[in-house]
């Protein structure tokens, strides 16, 4: 008996014990706005680590730029961040969209680049085909040119020391 209430004990004081490991803070950002600003964050830090100067040059800083375009503070962000990451599920969805999203815009982005290749590529057969065309009398015939080149062997054998 008496063992069966120091389990007892135990137990009600371990689920007694389980708290929120973060509290919800008071200005929570949205989940949704919160995929947002996180997939705005990856493609500024993309963008900074392929071209580091873009940034530099139209003097945008990263994290100043989302609080401004979300109309939130540092603070703000940091709590809901944590808040988030806090719960692993709703943080794994978060991120999720994420990938989602990058996905989805590097596939419009790859078939863009493909249409303008088949522009490109286009516009250069025809250049080739209004180039001047060079006159066949100026040409080498195929059969002079090997002579010169079985000649030019030739010479190069009887020249060379080492070639014997």
């Amino acid at each position: 008996m008496r063992k069966t209430i120091s389990f007892l004990a135990i137990l009600i004081l371990f689920l007694s014990c389980k708290e929120e490991v973060v509290k919800k803070p008071e200005r929570l950002i949205k989940k949704e706005k919160m995929v947002d600003i996180m997939y705005d964050l990856a493609v500024l830090e993309g963008v900074k680590y392929q071209n580091p100067t873009s940034l530099v040059t139209y003097d945008i800083n990263p994290s100043q730029y989302i609080y401004k375009k979300y109309k939130i503070d540092s603070l703000q962000f940091a709590q809901s961040n944590v808040y988030y990451a806090s719960n692993y599920e709703e943080y794994k969805d978060v991120f999720d969209e994420i990938i989602k999203r990058i996905n989805d815009q590097k596939t419009v982005v790859d078939s863009l680049v493909k249409i303008e290749n088949k522009k490109k590529a286009k516009l250069d057969s025809i250049k080739l085909k209004k180039a001047v065309p060079v006159a066949e009398d100026t040409l080498i015939p195929q059969k002079k040119k090997i002579e010169n080149l079985k000649l030019a062997r030739k010479n190069l054998k009887n020249n060379d020391s080492l070639i014997k």
